[in-house]
């Protein structure tokens, strides 16, 4: 059973600086993450801008439950400045490649995967889809049990695997987030012509789009850093630039 919590980020990058501040999160930021806050990177990806807003990137973060998710917001905003002393050198520099963003608190379906579970069983994509649902108030938990009873098998016949199902926290229970970790480009595009020709999920389209009312489907390619990609948690050693903390 998954009794994590998630932070879910979509940051707004400011011109060609993306890869910047995905190293910046990654390399200098997430290994402190980790030892102060028991924080651990869930993945960090850019948005493949012809499916959404751009240039943006796709932030989420493993807390260890609500206890150890306001432990760590008492770490950050005990102090006058409401940020982390220690991290004013990394905000200042993280500035200077991101204007701004939308954070959510993302409540994981009991048997949604951890990131010690997708390292561990290797999961991995060239391309991840992140479906952003809303539902009638009240029932994002339903939602998220029809994907794993119908939209998961269906899915895994095309090879994509999920890597996460959540429900927003501090809402009306009508928002929903669910990843697939996709092995190939090309078994992206099977399962998007299929969704129109094959009966099974022509029909599972038309359910779900019965049971929302917005959805919204966006490719995502994770960082180099980011543990879908490496099958671990950014470490110091992974730093190409010199920065001290």
């Amino acid at each position: 059973m998954n009794d994590k919590i998630y932070i879910h980020e979509y940051i707004d990058i400011i011109g060609h600086n993306r890869d910047k501040y995905m190293y910046h999160m990654t390399a200098n930021f997430s290994p402190i993450g980790q030892e102060e806050r028991n924080q651990s990177c869930y993945g960090v990806w850019g948005v493949v801008g012809s499916t959404g807003y751009w240039p943006q990137v796709v932030n989420i973060w493993e807390e260890d439950g609500l206890s150890g998710l306001a432990e760590s917001f008492r770490h950050e905003l005990q102090h006058e400045t409401l940020q982390d002393p220690k991290l004013a050198k990394w905000w200042a520099t993280a500035a200077n490649f991101r204007s701004g963003g939308r954070d959510r608190l993302l409540l994981p379906a009991p048997w949604s995967p951890t990131s010690a579970d997708l390292c561990g069983a290797g999961v991995t994509g060239d391309v991840y889809a992140q479906d952003e649902v809303h539902v009638a108030p009240g029932q994002a938990s339903e939602y998220l049990r029809k994907v794993r009873e119908i939209a998961v098998p269906l899915c895994e016949r095309f090879g994509w695997r999920l890597a996460g199902a959540w429900e927003t926290l501090m809402t009306n229970d009508s928002e929903a987030f669910v990843l697939w970790a996709i092995p190939s480009w090309a078994q992206w595009a099977e399962l998007e012509k299929a969704l129109r020709t094959d009966p099974a999920l022509s029909a599972w389209r038309m359910q779900n789009n019965e049971l929302t009312t917005a959805f919204n489907r966006y490719l995502l390619v994770d960082a180099p850093l980011s543990p879908f990609r490496t099958g671990r948690q950014p470490r110091r050693e992974d730093r190409t630039e010199p920065w001290v903390e």
